[in-house]
């Protein structure tokens, strides 16, 4: 074998999800991921810690585009307010959530639905997102439990568009589908203004 193989991170990425589709999640091994694209199992393992990562990598890079939207708020924006632009700027610059990757998030979020440990995975992720995000907003003077109202909103408010975004039949873009629901909520009777 190669001992450097072209894009090797996106080919593990594609096999595994097909793999996780075909065969069940708990039923493909790292090494059947390897072998599908030609690699060995200490190649994929020079990219991820496990085969969970496949689905879950890049956390860290995901909650700092959050926490830079809060960071580059105006100083006198409201806490939804910043939430809002902050989830607006992460589904608009994001490489995850253009047009290109939305069969790919499709079948990835139908893998996790079907594996209650993977469900618990993403569950987590968005928990610590919201906190990122209360951090993040405290850091910038916000008090409790408005910073908290606000971070688990947006987070919410993400989910709920993500969810929307992937749904079969779904054309609008995750950008266009996040303002809509942040009007909603914006809407609510006697929620906030």
């Amino acid at each position: 074998m190669a001992r450097w193989e072209p894009a090797a991170r996106e080919r593990l990425q594609k096999a595994a999800l097909e793999l996780f589709v075909a065969n069940g999640f708990d039923e493909t091994t790292v090494a059947d991921i390897a072998a599908a694209v030609g690699l060995t199992e200490r190649t994929f393992y020079r990219y991820f810690t496990d085969k969970r990562e496949v689905l879950f990598g890049g956390q860290q890079e995901f909650r700092q585009g959050f926490i830079d939207g809060v960071t580059a708020a105006a100083p006198d924006a409201r806490p939804l307010d910043i939430v809002a632009a902050s989830v607006a700027g992460v589904c608009r610059a994001s490489h995850v959530f253009n047009e290109e990757r939305r069969p790919y998030s499709r079948l990835r979020q139908k893998v996790i639905a079907a594996h209650p440990e993977l469900q618990e995975r993403e569950l987590l992720k968005m928990a610590s997102l919201a906190g990122v995000l209360a951090a993040a907003l405290r850091e910038r003077g916000v008090t409790e439990p408005a910073a908290s109202l606000a971070a688990e909103s947006g987070v919410t408010v993400f989910r709920l568009s993500f969810e929307h975004w992937i749904a079969d039949g779904s054309v609008e873009t995750l950008s266009e589908i996040e303002s809509a629901m942040f009007e909603v909520l914006r809407e609510l009777p006697g929620g906030p203004q």
